[in-house]
């Protein structure tokens, strides 16, 4: 399987959504945005909050993630096109045809599997909530 995210301030909603994806299969592998790709990204001016290798780090701790790698493009397609996961996973907020790698993983017999959200938890509003906003 294969997922990826920025992952800037972990979060339960993050592991809940890393152990739904890690139960689809047996070795759960996730991109991580470079810095550089965050901020391309253009969330928020200070973004990322943590460097990428103590991204990398904390999530390469968890239990269910089996390998984390780092990728410095606007999207993961390239990584998604060379490794081609049996199970590419994202979040319930994309819509199938709009997971980048959909194509490439279906078309090598892979699948393409949502995970809904944990309510209640974003990276962003923990953000506004730590700054007082």
């Amino acid at each position: 399987m294969f997922t990826n995210g920025c992952f800037d301030l972990l979060h339960r909603g993050h592991a809940a959504y890393l152990n739904a994806a890690r139960a689809l299969g047996d070795l759960l592998v996730v991109g991580v945005n470079t810095d550089a790709s965050v901020r391309r990204l253009a969330k928020d001016a200070s973004r990322p909050l943590v460097g990428e290798e103590d991204r990398a780090y904390v999530l390469a701790s968890l239990a269910c993630v089996g390998v984390v790698t780092l990728f410095d493009e606007d999207t993961p397609r390239e990584l998604i096109a060379a490794l081609l996961p049996d199970v590419l996973v994202k979040g319930s907020d994309y819509t199938a045809d709009r997971v980048v790698g959909r194509e490439e993983v279906e078309a090598a017999g892979g699948r393409v599997e949502l995970i809904p959200f944990v309510a209640g938890y974003s990276t962003t509003a923990l953000v506004q909530r730590i700054r007082g906003g």
